[in-house]
This record gives C-alpha cells, structure tokens and sequence, in this order.
C-alpha cells in the first residue's frame, strides 16, 4: 500500500475528517413551539441502553428548547434534503417557524412531545438521559426511546458535513461481515 504524503492542516478544520456520522435534523417542542436544526457533532455511546450523544451550542435556539424539554427527535435525512438541511442550518426558529418554511410534515411522536419529520428517512424518538456534561461542554446523552424507520432502502444515501458549506454522500456498501466473528 502507498503511504500517502502529508502537509500541515488547520487544527481547527479536523472536523472535516473526524465527523461522525450523517447529518440529521433535531426536532424539538417546548411551551407550544416547535423548531427544527441541523446537526453534524453527534455519537452512538451504547447499544443498550441505546444512548446517543450531541453537541448542542447554548446559543443555538433548540439548546434551550430541549434542555427545557429535556427530550427531542432526531430525524434522519437522506439527500433528497440536501438543500433543506443547509437551509435549516442557516436560519434561526426563534424567528421563523421551520416547519412551515421548509414544507415538512410533522407528525406525532408516541414517547416525547417533539414532533418526527415525515420526510425523514428515520425517526429516533429521544429523552434526556444524562446532562452531566451539559452546562460545562453542550453535551447532551439522550436515550433513545423509540425507533421508526422505512423498510427501504436498507441502506440510505445520507449527508456527511465537511464543514464550510461542503457535504459528502455516503458511499457505496463495503461487506465484510465474514471477518467478524463477535455475535451481536
């Protein structure tokens, strides 16, 4: 294998490699309001409890929302949203009412009061299960308490940020199941 050559790299930019995971969209409800953001900075933590864990900025409208509320819903996105998610990102629910902005479709949710996005791939219903890390980093541990997700694809093109504006695509499916041999 051919080693690559390397240069220097803006420490600040490292995101643009270590993103975790799709971007989704958080679904929030407190006192009456809903609102709706884009996120990049989140984590599976455990299996079960199915735990999952975010940064959410305290000057971001949904931190307050959902530290109020101490619940939300993360919506999976697929790039059929593309434009919707960078839109979302780039505006503010204390001034508009996203859902109606973006023409999405909420519909009920069966553990929390925040809405799920009917145009999402997938919905993971979510309550607060540990805010230790909250008021010192942002850092939100939710459970997820309830899953929906369509049958198809299995496998779902979704979005990766890069930061500055750019996303990349999931790519294709590399199966290498053979080679493991832990049961899960």
């Amino acid at each position: 294998m051919k080693k690559p050559r390397k240069q220097d790299f803006p420490v600040y930019k490292a995101r643009r490699y270590l993103e975790p995971g799709p971007v989704v969209l958080v679904s929030s409800k407190w006192r009456d309001r809903t609102n709706i953001m884009t996120m990049g900075w989140h984590n599976i933590m455990e299996f079960s409890p199915s735990l999952f864990g975010c940064l959410i900025s305290s000057g971001n409208h949904s931190y307050h929302m959902i530290r109020n509320s101490r619940e939300c819903v993360i919506n999976l996105p697929t790039t059929a949203l593309t434009d919707t998610v960078a839109r979302i990102g780039n505006c503010t629910g204390s001034e508009i009412d996203k859902f109606a902005e973006f023409h999405l479709t909420a519909e009920e949710a069966t553990e929390v009061q925040a809405p799920l996005i009917a145009e999402c791939h997938a919905n993971f219903e979510c309550r607060l299960h540990d805010d230790i890390l909250v008021d010192k980093y942002n850092y939100f541990i939710f459970e997820i308490v309830k899953a929906h997700v369509a049958p198809t694809p299995a496998h779902p093109e979704t979005l990766h940020y890069l930061g500055d504006g750019a996303f990349m695509t999931a790519g294709a499916i590399v199966d290498r199941r053979e080679l493991f041999t832990k049961v899960s």
